[in-house]
């Protein structure tokens, strides 16, 4: 417990810790102001363009924001300790090592959980209430149904804290980790998209964008990501994203200089 308080002060102790989630939170109004500018072209389209405009799920879009936000502060959470020298203090306080970096990992999840939580059900309503039943009715589905998708997005931001986390403290460098993070939401599952089939949707499957649909049990039909995992099967790939990493970095921890 005293490991957990004394990461819990040095997280919260440090400005970027603040700005970071600051950032992560403007999903909600990044997500509002677009479902507003949608509603608005919607309305002054003629019939027949109203009749065919579709539009993408705001919070599944935005839900990139958090995650990278998260990701790097994770990095930050333990790579700022290796560039100001204090990691040394932390080890020496608490020889067996490996407890630091859990109480990191307990800390940056929580805040990952709270996080993912608010900025995809706060996208979600604000999108849901700016756009109403435009879209052929795309944001009139009941929220029960969507709920299931809606948890599993929020779920992907502490994976990414974890993992952001787990990278940082092998590499000791926050724009290794950064570029890592950055590669996995974004560049590799677009190089994937382009692959010749089956390993496209094989590989694609593998993505943490492909998980939480696959989570639900939905069919990705037009997306750069493919739908071959089962609910379970899927719910293993998002926790390995997490614990390989952060255990891999445990092992290290304990058995490289500081």
């Amino acid at each position: 417990m005293t490991v957990l308080t004394s990461e819990w002060l040095k997280i919260r102790s440090v400005r970027s810790t603040y700005l970071v989630l600051g950032l992560s939170m403007s999903t909600v109004l990044l997500g509002l102001a677009l479902a507003a500018a949608a509603a608005g072209m919607y309305d002054a389209a003629p019939p027949e363009q109203q009749a065919r405009a579709r539009i993408a799920d705001l919070e599944e879009v935005f839900t990139i924001i958090p995650q990278l936000c998260m990701g790097i502060l994770g990095a930050l959470a333990v790579t700022s300790e290796y560039t100001t020298g204090l990691i040394r203090t932390s080890l020496a306080l608490v020889p067996r090592r490996w407890p630091v970096l859990a109480a990191k990992a307990v800390i940056i999840g929580g805040l990952g959980l709270l996080i993912g939580a608010v900025s995809v059900f706060g996208t979600y309503f604000a999108a849901r209430g700016a756009i109403g039943d435009r879209f052929s009715g795309a944001y009139t589905t009941a929220f029960g149904d969507r709920l299931p998708l809606l948890i599993a997005l929020s779920l992907t931001v502490p994976v990414f804290a974890l993992l952001g986390l787990g990278i940082g403290a092998i590499l000791r460098s926050v724009a290794g980790a950064t570029a890592i993070l950055v590669g996995l939401a974004y560049v590799l599952p677009m190089i994937i998209g382009n692959l010749p089939e089956p390993w496209s949707e094989r590989l694609g499957s593998l993505m943490i964008g492909a998980l939480p649909r696959e989570l639900t049990g939905e069919i990705i039909t037009t997306s750069v990501y493919g739908s071959l995992l089962s609910p379970p099967a899927a719910g293993a790939v998002m926790i390995a994203y997490a614990a390989v990493p952060v255990c891999t970095a445990m092992w290290l921890l304990r058995r490289r200089d500081a």
